[in-house]
Parts: C-alpha cells; structure tokens; sequence
C-alpha cells in the first residue's frame, strides 16, 4: 500500500466513524431547534418521493411534487409493465457489465415491484402509498445515509453525492423519527387534521377512511424507524470493520 493509499484508508475509517453519528446527532438537534426548515428543505421532498415510490411498486401511477403527490386512482397495467421492463433491463445490463451489486439491486426491486402489484388489493395498496410519506423518510432516510458506504468506483462516491443524501437522509429521517417517537406519550403529535391546499394528513386519511387507531399509527411508525435505525446499525458495524481492515493492511 502506498503513502497516499494509507491516508486515504485512515480517512475513510475515520469518515466511516463519525459521519453518520455526527449527521444524526445534528439531524435532531435541528429538528428540535428549526423544525420547519428541515421539513422545508429536506423532509418534505423525501416524505413525497415515498408516497410516489410506493405508488410505483404498487403499479400505480404517481408524481410527486411539494407537499402533495399525484397518484392515479388505480392501478395501470401499462405503467406497471413499462417498470417491470425498465427494472429487468437494469438487472441484465449490470450483469453484462459485472455490475453484480447493481444487478442485485435491480433483481430485488423487480421482485418487490412484482409482489406489491400482484398481491395486495387497491384498498392495501392504497393504504401502503398513504403509510409510505412519512414511512419513506424512514426507510429512505436511511438508505440514504447508508449511501455514505457506496463502492470507491461508483459514482455516489466519485461525485461526492454521498454527502449530499447523508444530509438529506439524516434531516428526514430524524424529522419523522421523532415525532412518532414523542407521540408515544404526546397523542397530541399526531398531525391530524387538514393540510391547508392538499387536504386530509396521512394519519387523518389513515384513521378516518381505513380505521387506523392511534396507538396503530404511533406503533407501526416507531417500529418501523426502530427497524431501520437497527439495519443502519448492523450496516455502520459492518462497514467500520472493513475500513479498520483496510486501514491495517501493509505492503
């Protein structure tokens, strides 16, 4: 290993150390400060591109857009089957071009795309897109924060993007987080209610039109966030380990 390779491999492990913690324990000290602007600037979009997201794997078509989605009232074979092509291409193609990690992401993709637009009836799925707003910045927010781990030669990390969604991951993740954390013990953290523009909150529409409880909504979001705070987890231990092994390795 040369010099210059060494201090790469102690900066990475020393990156790999702190970055998700630092970006975390700021996330929440943001949202307890300025609350509005995180969800201004961050979690809003990832809290929309959840709902659309959700909305794609169900085969439904969505846009998203501030502070409101568009979403078909159904499903629509055509979208679902264009998806179904665009996702098969990318997995064949980054097998074509030993890009197995890429691949494997498109083959999962397919077969959870595959399983949401199959299974469910439109009443499920709908209540799935609805969860998925403040859901996705769970689980969004911690994929992008996880990004922060992408290969060297990819081009999350040769363009510095990983930055970027550790930020936007770290804000909407620790926006939603705690507010369904609070809502434990405060049902009045709840946003129920009406949304001025956009009409009836996730959690109104949730409780009011599919008999979601209270105590339901609070539990599955903190489950939901406890799951992925557990995963992240499991994901900065594994990639700690190998940047201590990295940095360890000698001519």
């Amino acid at each position: 290993m040369s010099e210059w390779d060494e201090s790469d491999a102690q900066l990475e492990l020393r990156l790999r150390t702190w970055a998700i913690p630092v970006a975390l324990a700021s996330a929440f000290f943001l949202v307890w400060a300025v609350p509005s602007l995180v969800r201004i600037f961050l979690s809003m979009w990832v809290h929309e591109l959840g709902h659309a997201m959700a909305a794609w794997l169900c085969g439904v078509f969505a846009v998203p857009g501030p502070w409101r989605t568009l979403t078909a009232s159904g499903r629509s074979p055509l979208f679902a089957s264009l998806l179904s092509a665009a996702l098969i291409y990318a997995a064949v193609r980054s097998w074509l071009t030993d890009r197995r990690r890429a691949a494997a992401l498109a083959a999962a993709l397919l077969l959870l795309q595959l399983a949401c637009t199959l299974l469910p009836g439109l009443r499920a799925a709908t209540q799935l897109i609805v969860f998925a707003g403040d859901g996705g910045c769970l689980v969004l927010g911690a994929l992008l924060m996880a990004s922060l781990y992408a290969p060297a030669e990819g081009a999350i990390r040769r363009g510095w993007l990983r930055w970027g969604f550790l930020v936007i991951g770290a804000g909407a993740f620790a926006d939603v987080f705690e507010q369904w954390w609070a809502a434990r013990t405060d049902p009045d953290r709840i946003p129920f209610g009406m949304n001025e523009g956009v009409g009836l909150s996730d959690p109104s529409v949730l409780s009011d039109q599919y008999g979601w409880s209270a105590s339901l909504l609070v539990h599955r979001y903190v489950a939901l966030g406890c799951a992925c705070l557990l995963a992240l987890a499991c994901i900065y231990a594994a990639a700690l380990s190998r940047a201590r092994r990295d940095a360890q390795l000698r001519p």
